[in-house]
C-alpha cells in the first residue's frame, strides 16, 4: 500500500540524501570562508511580525499556512527566509557591529497552484547582508553568490541583475497614474510581455510605449547599461552600472543584466537577482536588496540578500558532468551511490 503525501511535497531517499548534503557542505563552506556565521529561526512566524514588515497579504510571500496558539494569536508557516532573518536582526543584533553577516539553511512553505508542479516545501540556503549599502554591500552578496555556484560545481551558471527601481523609476518620471503603473508593474513581474505591452499602450504615447516595451526586452552585458543619450533611461540605469564597475571579471563573467527584472516579492528596493543553470527552465534561486525592510522590524539597516533552491540545484548538477560531481566530494557519477563528502569511498 502506498500512501499519498501532500502535493508539492517528497520523500528523499539515502543516496540523494547524502548527494544533498554535500551540496549543503560545499554552500556552507563558501558562506563561513567570506565571514557568514549560520543562524536558524523557527518554522513559524506570528503572523503580525509579517504585518508589521509590510508584507502584501496577496502577494508572492504571502504565508499559506495558518495556525491560532493557545493564546489566540495567528502562527503562520514561513514562505522565505528575508522576513525571519529582518525579525532576528532588529531583536537579536540590535547593537551589533555592522556589517552582519548571517548564513542560513531552512525549509520554507509555500501554496501551489493545481497542475503547475510547484513545491510545497523549499529547502533553502543563503545569506543575508545587513548594514552593508549599495553598490558595495551588492557587490559582496553576488560575489559569494557566483562563488557558491562554483563551489558545487554549477561554474555554467548565471546570474540574472536587474533593478526593481528601474522601471518604476521610468514610470514616475513619465507621470503614468499610480493604478496605471501597478498594473504595468504587475504584468513586468509575471513576465507577460503581452500583457505588459497592453498596459504600456494604456498608460503612454505609443511612440514612449513602444520604448519602454523594448527596454524591458534589452539582455546582456555591460553594454546595455551603457549611457545611451536618453536622460530619463541613462539615470534609471545608473544603479546597475555602478553594480557592473564594483564586480571582479570572473564575477561579471557569470552576470546577465536584464533591464526587464523584477520580483514579485513587494520589498526589494534595488538591484535583483535571479539564479539560471543550464538545463533548468525556472530560476534556481533569487534575491536582491531590501533597504526598507529591517526598519520595520527594529533596527534601520540596508541589507541584500539570495538564497538557493537546494533541490533545484541538484537536480542541475545531476545533469552535469562526472568532474562536476568531484568539485563537491563525490567520486560516484549521478544516479549511482555517492560517498559522503570527506569520507573514503
Amino acid at each position: 500500500m502506498t500512501l499519498p503525501i501532500p502535493s508539492g511535497t517528497r520523500d528523499v531517499l539515502p543516496d540523494e540524501m547524502r548527494e544533498r548534503d554535500g551540496v549543503l557542505d560545499a554552500l556552507r563552506r563558501t558562506y563561513r570562508d567570506h565571514g557568514y556565521g549560520e543562524v536558524s529561526t523557527p518554522a513559524v512566524e506570528y503572523a503580525s511580525v509579517l504585518e508589521r514588515a509590510g508584507v502584501d497579504p496577496d502577494g508572492a510571500a504571502r504565508p499559506r499556512f495558518h495556525t491560532v496558539d493557545e493564546r489566540g494569536q495567528t502562527l503562520v508557516l514561513r514562505s522565505d527566509m528575508t522576513v525571519p532573518i529582518a525579525r532576528l536582526v532588529g531583536s537579536r543584533f540590535a547593537d551589533a557591529p555592522t556589517p552582519i553577516r548571517l548564513s542560513y539553511t531552512a525549509n520554507c512553505y509555500r501554496g501551489v497552484t493545481p497542475g503547475r508542479g510547484d513545491a510545497r516545501e523549499v529547502l533553502q540556503s543563503g545569506i543575508e547582508l545587513c548594514g552593508a549599502p549599495a553598490p558595495a554591500g551588492t557587490v559582496e552578496a553576488l560575489t559569494v553568490l557566483v562563488a557558491a555556484l562554483r563551489a558545487v560545481g554549477l561554474d555554467g551558471g548565471r546570474v540574472a541583475v536587474g533593478d526593481a527601481a528601474f522601471f518604476p523609476g521610468l514610470l514616475e518620471g513619465l507621470d503614468v497614474a499610480p493604478d496605471a503603473r501597478d498594473r504595468v508593474l504587475h504584468e513586468l513581474a509575471t513576465r507577460d510581455h503581452v500583457g505588459l505591452r497592453r498596459e504600456l499602450d494604456a498608460a503612454l504615447a505609443p511612440d514612449v510605449a513602444a520604448r519602454l516595451a523594448e527596454v524591458a526586452g534589452r539582455r546582456g552585458g555591460p553594454e546595455i547599461v551603457a549611457e545611451t543619450g536618453d536622460a530619463q533611461i541613462d539615470r534609471a540605469a545608473a544603479g546597475l552600472r555602478e553594480l557592473v564597475a564594483g564586480l571582479a571579471p570572473d564575477v561579471v563573467d557569470h552576470v546577465i543584466l536584464d533591464l526587464g527584472l523584477t520580483r514579485r516579492l513587494g520589498y526589494y528596493t534595488g538591484a535583483v537577482f535571479e539564479v539560471f543553470a543550464p538545463g533548468i527552465g525556472h530560476p534556481i534561486g533569487g534575491g536582491g536588496r531590501y533597504d526598507d525592510l529591517l526598519g520595520r522590524l527594529g533596527r534601520d539597516l540596508p541589507a541584500v540578500g539570495f538564497a538557493l533552491d537546494v533541490d533545484a540545484v541538484h537536480t542541475a548538477l545531476v545533469g552535469t558532468a562526472r568532474g562536476s560531481w568531484r568539485q563537491v566530494g563525490w567520486d560516484a557519477p549521478p544516479g549511482q551511490p555517492a560517498p559522503i563528502p570527506g569520507e573514503d569511498a
